[in-house]
């Protein structure tokens, strides 16, 4: 019987584990872009470490295995922003990568203070642009960041009021 994969908040020494999966999975981003100068490739653990602490993180495990993470951080205007969604190659297309987008806005879910969710992309990475439309989100910017990089910002309200039961 397979090892199910379970969703829960990241702990500071998950800091590591997760450096290596994004190395990991920016690769391919890296690759498509012709820049492996991007900072994902680039961010020493201290920084995401602090990350971690000063936001909200979420790991998902195999096992003892962390096989995918995103991060998250309320702005003081409300924007709940969502960054870094990384899945392992091998994990890819089996609904995780919007398993754990689900759950970090979920974590948001009717906290008074978040108005709004964004995150970005590059504008080449379709499969990432897919999954983002496909959770409602819709482009709100897009900006050249280098000669062959435009990053793509999108967004959507966050749900407001609380869920009603059904009778």
């Amino acid at each position: 019987m397979g090892m199910s994969v379970t969703i829960s908040a990241a702990a500071a020494q998950d800091a590591e584990h997760i450096l290596k999966l994004q190395y990991l999975c920016y690769q391919s981003e890296a690759e498509l872009y012709g820049d492996y100068g991007i900072e994902p490739l680039t961010q020493s653990l201290e920084d995401l470490g602090a990350e971690i602490a000063q936001g909200h993180a979420l790991v998902a495990r195999l096992g003892e295995e962390v096989v995918a993470s995103v991060r998250c951080k309320v702005d003081g205007e409300g924007t709940a922003r969502i960054a870094k969604l990384i899945v392992h190659p091998r994990m890819q297309r089996h609904g995780l990568g919007g398993r754990l987008l689900d759950a970090i806005e979920e974590h948001f879910a009717g906290e008074p203070a978040v108005a709004r969710f964004q995150l970005f992309t590059g504008h080449r990475s379709e499969g990432v642009l897919r999954l983002y439309r496909s959770r409602g989100y819709l482009p709100v910017t897009t900006e050249r960041v280098g000669p062959r990089l435009m990053v793509v910002t999108l967004g959507k309200e966050a749900a407001t009021g609380a869920y009603a039961a059904s009778a």
